[in-house]
């Protein structure tokens, strides 16, 4: 997943995508909150800086220039300070503004923050102020920006409609985009807005809901797996989506189109800062499905890139740098797990019908026959789970000299393999508390083990799950290894 991943980001090109939404300016003040006020019980901000970011449809804009992406900005703004503020920075970042239209009776969408650092530390929202146009749009004003969406679609590659009910995506406004650009050829992306009638968004090619969301426009809870799969049955059928990805939160996205129903789980993560997360998902996939990418693909990228956008403060974007990094780490170094967080992803992966095997050994000096074994253990299913013997469990199975490479070394080449997902250490000596704890589909040992018999096979079986014996390569074992190396250092 993960070479294929990398090569995604970086061949996602140029696309052109028409951005069309609510235009928005956030602010943020930031202070030191120095102490409680006299006048009210309220926190003293002693203001250090101001910052203007792109925010509603603007955000989904930065996003996809950040990835590559050449965002054309369709949406209505005022005639006011905040509306310069606002084009200046979609400019610099490459944005083409010309179908931004001024209106008089309808001011620059802005949401102003206060925040607050306690002891110069970490920042905290105190409050946040919208100010918002009071009068809807005019039909002429809905005309013109039907007539400039028209001029735009035919250089367009893919169509994102972000909504955030502030006026411009109008039932009638909606459709006339959805049919025009299908008519066209065009992918339509929705990121639609917190309300129980989706019908405007009927005939998009996908709609791309959080769990809130999704549930409001359904009439139950998202509780599960299969509240998803229900959920975006029912959308899917009821408003002729071509596919629907429903955000959950840390356990990913639910993914429904043609040949694919199943949740694509995420890493888990510390979360910071949710504002921005589906401008960021919107415009990922936008930008991932124009250059040619499959469904899952897309959705696979857009989790690492809303995953390092709630990671940081506030509406801000993430570069083709950070996910390629991300990419490098989560395959690389980032498989090492703690046993709890590794059972919160093999709960992720299991929910998207991935097949769990399990080994485990001392892995000390790698040989061929280690290699082999890996690999025929990837063969069986779709996650590799790793369990490392910890330097103190080598040295009761092994005596006093082993092991010859220290935990962190063997984790890090086991970490290079691609055929391993994932490695946990233990420091028992036998894997029977860590099989139980994991509850593995298939459990691997080597054919040597035939006689000895398998620790964990009785579990495993009881449960439903298979005990493989994996075949070995003559004469390769680290034991072998290491005597053929003391007897060259005794000969010399």
């Amino acid at each position: 997943m993960y070479e294929n991943l990398l090569k995604t980001v970086t061949n996602l090109g140029s696309p052109k995508v028409l951005v069309v939404g609510d235009f928005m300016l956030d602010v943020y003040i930031f202070g030191d909150a120095i102490r409680i006020s006299q006048e009210a019980p309220v926190p003293v901000l002693k203001v250090t800086k101001s910052e203007y970011r792109c925010g509603g449809a603007g955000s989904v804009a930065a996003d996809i220039a950040a990835l590559g992406g050449k965002p054309d900005c369709l949406g209505v703004i005022g005639n006011d300070r905040n509306s310069e503020t606002l084009k200046k920075k979609l400019t610099e970042i490459g944005a083409d503004i010309s179908g931004l239209i001024t209106a008089a009776n309808h001011p620059t969408i802005s949401k102003q923050r206060l925040i607050g650092l306690a002891q110069h530390l970490h920042q905290q929202q105190l409050i946040r102020m919208d100010y918002e146009p009071k009068e809807p749009l005019t039909d002429e004003q809905y005309e013109e920006i039907l007539q400039i969406y028209h001029d735009k679609l035919t250089s367009a590659d893919i169509v994102c409609l972000q909504d955030y009910d502030k006026g411009l995506l109008s039932p009638s406004v909606c459709q006339q985009m959805i049919q025009s650009a299908r008519k066209a050829d065009k992918k339509v992306l929705v990121d639609p807005s917190l309300a129980s009638d989706y019908s405007k968004y009927q005939g998009a090619t996908v709609i791309t809901p959080n769990r809130k969301e999704s549930s409001s426009a359904v009439g139950f809870d998202i509780t599960d797996a299969q509240s998803a799969d229900k959920a975006a049955e029912e959308l899917a059928r009821k408003f002729k989506l071509d596919a629907v990805v429903i955000t959950l939160d840390k356990e990913g996205a639910y993914l429904r189109a043609k040949d694919i129903n199943q949740i694509i789980p995420t890493r888990s993560r510390s979360v910071y800062d949710v504002t921005g997360a589906g401008d960021m998902v919107l415009a990922t996939l936008s930008i991932t499905l124009a250059a040619g990418f499959d469904y899952k693909t897309a959705v696979q990228l857009s989790n690492v890139t809303g995953g390092i956008e709630v990671e940081k403060f506030g509406t801000v974007t993430v570069s083709i740098e950070e996910v390629a990094d991300e990419i490098v780490r989560q395959g690389k170094s980032g498989k090492v797990r703690s046993i709890d967080l590794l059972l919160d992803e093999l709960t992720w992966h299991r929910r998207g019908n991935n097949i769990v095997v399990f080994t485990n050994g001392c892995f000390d000096v790698i040989h061929r026959g280690h290699i082999e074994y890996l690999e025929f253990c990837k063969s069986q299913g779709d996650i590799v789970v790793v369990g490392l013997n910890s330097d103190k469990s080598v040295k009761t199975i092994k005596g006093p000299e082993r092991p010859i490479n220290n935990q962190h070394d063997r984790v890090a080449i086991l970490a290079a393999l691609e055929v391993v997902d994932y490695i946990t250490v233990f420091d028992e000596p036998d894997p029977l508390n860590l099989i139980k704890k994991i509850k593995p589909d298939i459990l691997v040992k080597g054919q040597d083990w035939a006689e000895k018999g398998v620790v964990g096979r009785e579990f495993v079986e009881s449960c439903g799950g298979k005990v493989l014996l994996a075949p070995l390569v003559e004469g390769k074992s680290s034991t072998v290894t290491i005597e053929k190396i003391k007897s060259l250092e005794t000969k010399s």
